[in-house]
């Protein structure tokens, strides 16, 4: 029995560039094992991973919407959504090559660039290029001068479930002038469930292969710097209790991870086991492979903070998200690297003799829970 895959309407959405409503569909992947993994043409979203646990009890482990109104009105939130071109900050919404300075939309308080701009990859109606055994590929092609960026870029995202419980996304694109492109995803997981919420999360262990992070401002914008994780909260190269990790940002001025750790140092340029997120109670354990140089680690910190007052974000089965409910895991370059040329930032810049590809895969693992442990004595 292979992986099978099902095709239906999810809903009606707008257009961004012809404001015409087009159908949205969602392509359902399921393996033998039970897991299945739901994307739709919207923004590329990943609309929901359903997983059992160590009881076999299925439950969808990722944050999402059952409309296409939600995914709308949650926009800034970026649930599920494919970003680019340029995901992460872009300092002052700007960046220049040679003697050309590029000017690019500030959808960030007028301040800076974030995830691509106004109509980012997360905002556009991709067309479904092919469907097969292998996946769901989705194409996108951006025009010249969308959101300031130079150069038609024509982009494909693959999504591809096998038997062993890896699901993999593959990025690709060409362009026909030099330009930045940093892709990535803003899925949301807990792998308590996805209405787990903060006591789900801060059961979770964490485990990132990183010796650095990127240093930042007060606004989050890097600083070209690298800071070593040694005796900090962002050492995490050993399994650590999220929970207790998160509660020694009460006096920082960012509440949480949000952060891009350095990963795949001294590794060769293949898919290299880069972190692993496992949550003891329900067997579950998610672990990332990755082709990338950074990991951007994040804790859901801007989600609604009903506990002080915001309204709720509703979700599926009218589940509430909230601030520190939910984690990312969005592989990626460094933020910011067009105004960090020829520093230790590795280039973000395409050109038209080159192609771009950037490779991510989870695995998803059901291991024996402690619960199960002390049932079976």
């Amino acid at each position: 029995m292979s992986v099978t895959i099902t095709e239906e309407i999810f809903g009606l959405a707008k257009n961004p560039f012809t404001n015409a409503p087009e159908m949205v569909r969602r392509f359902t992947m399921t393996n033998r094992n039970k897991l299945s993994v739901s994307v739709i043409q919207l923004g590329a979203i990943i609309q929901s991973v359903r997983m059992p646990d160590a009881y076999n009890k299925i439950e969808d482990v990722c944050l999402g919407f059952d409309d296409i109104a939600s995914y709308v009105n949650a926009k800034k939130a970026y649930i599920g959504g494919t970003l680019g071109r340029v995901a992460n900050r872009v300092a002052n919404g700007s960046y220049s090559l040679g003697e050309t300075k590029f000017e690019l939309t500030k959808n960030f308080k007028d301040t800076y660039q974030l995830h691509g701009g106004f109509v980012g990859f997360d905002s556009v109606i991709w067309e479904v290029a092919r469907k097969s055994d292998l996946g769901i590929t989705f194409r996108h092609i951006s025009p010249d001068g969308h959101e300031g960026y130079p150069g038609n870029l024509t982009v494909t995202v693959t999504y591809w479930l096998d038997e062993q419980n890896h699901l993999g996304i593959r990025y690709e694109a060409l362009t026909d002038k030099v330009t930045p492109i940093n892709l990535s995803n803003h899925a949301y997981f807990n792998l308590a469930g996805h209405n787990a919420g903060v006591k789900g999360l801060t059961e979770h262990t964490v485990e990132i292969m990183s010796s650095r992070i990127i240093d930042t401002d007060d606004d989050q914008i890097p600083t070209g710097k690298f800071l070593n994780v040694d005796d900090t909260v962002f050492d995490m190269r050993i399994p650590v209790l999220l929970g207790d990790r998160l509660k020694q940002f009460d006096d920082r001025k960012i509440k949480g991870y949000d952060n891009c750790f350095v990963v795949n140092e001294g590794m060769d340029n293949g898919v290299n086991l880069i972190g692993k997120l496992k949550h003891p109670p329900s067997g579950r354990t998610m672990e990332i492979y990755s082709n990338q140089p950074g990991l951007q680690f994040y804790t859901a910190n801007n989600l609604p903070d009903e506990a002080n007052g915001d309204a709720p974000m509703i979700g599926k089965e009218c589940s509430h998200y909230c601030k520190h409910g939910s984690f990312c895991v969005e592989t990626e370059k460094f933020p910011d690297a067009v105004n960090h040329q020829y520093t230790e930032f590795p280039s973000v810049f395409l050109s038209p003799t080159e192609k771009y590809m950037h490779e991510v895969m989870f695995k998803f693992v059901v291991e024996q829970s402690w619960n199960c442990c002390c049932n079976n004595k």
